[in-house]
This record gives C-alpha cells, sequence and structure tokens, in this order.
C-alpha cells in the first residue's frame, strides 16, 4: 500500500478549500459595501435624501410586486441583448481583419479611433435625428459601445502573439487557416476575453444613456421617471439593477475564460 505524503494531503486539502475561500471573500467584500453604504445614509454622510439599504429593498419589494420592475427590466434586457448580438460581433470581425492584415488596419484604424472618442450622449440626439425615435435608434446606440473595445483588444492580441511561434507553425507547413485557427487565435484569446468584458460593462452604460432620451420603458426611464418624482429609493433600484446585472455579465465571461483558458498558467496572486 503506498502512503501519501503528509504535504500532499494537505496541499489536495488547500486546493478543495481555494474556491470556497475566494467566494467567500468576493461576498465579503460586496457585504462590507453595503454596510458602509448603511451608515452614510444613516449617518447622513451620503445627504439626507439618500436611502438606507433597507428603504432600497422595500421599493424594490414593490416595484416586483406591481409588476412594473418586471416589465421594465425585460424591456432593457431585450435592447441590450439586441445591441450586443450586433455590436460583438463586429468587434470581433473588425479586430481580425486589421489584426491579421496590416492592409485592412491602415484603410480602418483611424476611423474607428476617431469614432471611438465620440461620447455617447453627444450621439444620442444625432442618432434620434438619423433613425428616428424608436428602437432602431437606440440599439444603434447600444451597439456600437461594445465594437471599440473589442476592436482594440482583438487587434492587440493577435500582434502580442509571438512571432517565434508563427515562424514555427509555417515551418511545420502550417498554411494561411491553420495558423490562424491553431496559432493566433489561441494566443490571442486571453486579451479577446479581456475585451469582452470590457464590452459587456459599455453596453450595459450605454444602456443607461439610450434608454434616457425619448423613452417610455426601460430601467432606465424607470429611474427618469422616479427623478421627476423625487423618488430616491426607486432611482436606488435602478441602480442596485445595473450593478448587479454588470457583476452577472462579467461572471459569465470569468466562466468563459475558466473553460477556455484552462491551458494557461499565468500567474494568479499571492
Amino acid at each position: 500500500m503506498s502512503v501519501v505524503p503528509v504535504r500532499t494531503l494537505a496541499l489536495r486539502r488547500t486546493r478543495l478549500l481555494l474556491p470556497g475561500v475566494r467566494q467567500l471573500r468576493r461576498v465579503s467584500g460586496l457585504a462590507a459595501a453595503v454596510l458602509l453604504w448603511w451608515l452614510g445614509a444613516v449617518q447622513g454622510w451620503l445627504g439626507s435624501t439618500t436611502p438606507s439599504p433597507a428603504a432600497v429593498w422595500r421599493a424594490g419589494v414593490e416595484l416586483v410586486g406591481s409588476g412594473e420592475y418586471g416589465h421594465h427590466l425585460l424591456v432593457s434586457l431585450e435592447r441590450v441583448g439586441r445591441g450586443l448580438l450586433i455590436g460583438i460581433p463586429l468587434g470581433v470581425a473588425l479586430g481580425l481583419a486589421a489584426g491579421l492584415t496590416r492592409a485592412v488596419e491602415d484603410v480602418i484604424d483611424a476611423p474607428v479611433q476617431a469614432f471611438r472618442m465620440l461620447p455617447h450622449l453627444a450621439l444620442a440626439p444625432v442618432f434620434i435625428i438619423w433613425f428616428g425615435i424608436g428602437e432602431t435608434s437606440k440599439t444603434m446606440l447600444i451597439l456600437i459601445g461594445p465594437v471599440f473595445p473589442l476592436y482594440i483588444n482583438v487587434l492587440h492580441g493577435i500582434r502580442g502573439v509571438d512571432n517565434r511561434l508563427v515562424e514555427a507553425a509555417r515551418s511545420c507547413g502550417l498554411g494561411r487557416w491553420g495558423l490562424t485557427r491553431r496559432v493566433i487565435l489561441p494566443g490571442a484569446l486571453p486579451q479577446i476575453l479581456v475585451g469582452l468584458r470590457q464590452a459587456l460593462g459599455v453596453g450595459w452604460l450605454t444602456l443607461v444613456v439610450a434608454e434616457q432620451t425619448a423613452t417610455t420603458s426601460g430601467i432606465g426611464y424607470l429611474m427618469t421617471d422616479a427623478r421627476e418624482f423625487l423618488r430616491t429609493d426607486v432611482m436606488f433600484v435602478v441602480l442596485v439593477t445595473y450593478a448587479v446585472l454588470g457583476v452577472l455579465s462579467d461572471l459569465l465571461v470569468r466562466l468563459m475564460e475558466r473553460r477556455a483558458l484552462a491551458w494557461r498558467r499565468g500567474f494568479a496572486g499571492v
């Protein structure tokens, strides 16, 4: 019978406990933020009109019970879903085209960088002029947000692949398609996923702008309506909703990273 060293058993226990410990640390960080919010509201550090977490919870329960919250949330999810469904592939396609072909980069990089500098608040009225006040202008505004972070990260992810790996693959007889599929894209994948995380965050931020201009539905409209009636508790319900949606989308990409980059053995902190 083989005897497992005590050190090996200890390392195995540590690996089993580590995910649980990390999740506990994440929850404790959120709990600390809520506690600071509560103290700031109760003590008046955040102003006399800032609601406490308990007041925001009661307002949220009221909105959910009336069905108003669910209706506006579904409208917002549909809007951001349409925008991301177009914007994410578009950003990836532009980044791939520019990263794999120098001539394409020379043609499209300057216009993309120029459009990237335009603020969404300035584009909202322009898109209303171009596409009207309906859903088309909101979808167009949301879809352009994710394009730019994805374009930059895909482009620089591809250009960051070690050229020695490319030359070695060519010497083994790989053609352009095989080189792209087996070497360039796997090497650029970590940077691409970073771009995806940024793109989802920008998508949610753009939704805020899109839903506060010429709209009668969505959680952004719910915040605008609450501001008109000085319902700060409802405003904070919407803010918490945006925060939760952002955390959930980021968690989804993290899970994708864990599966797609299982081969990577980079520094993970101490």
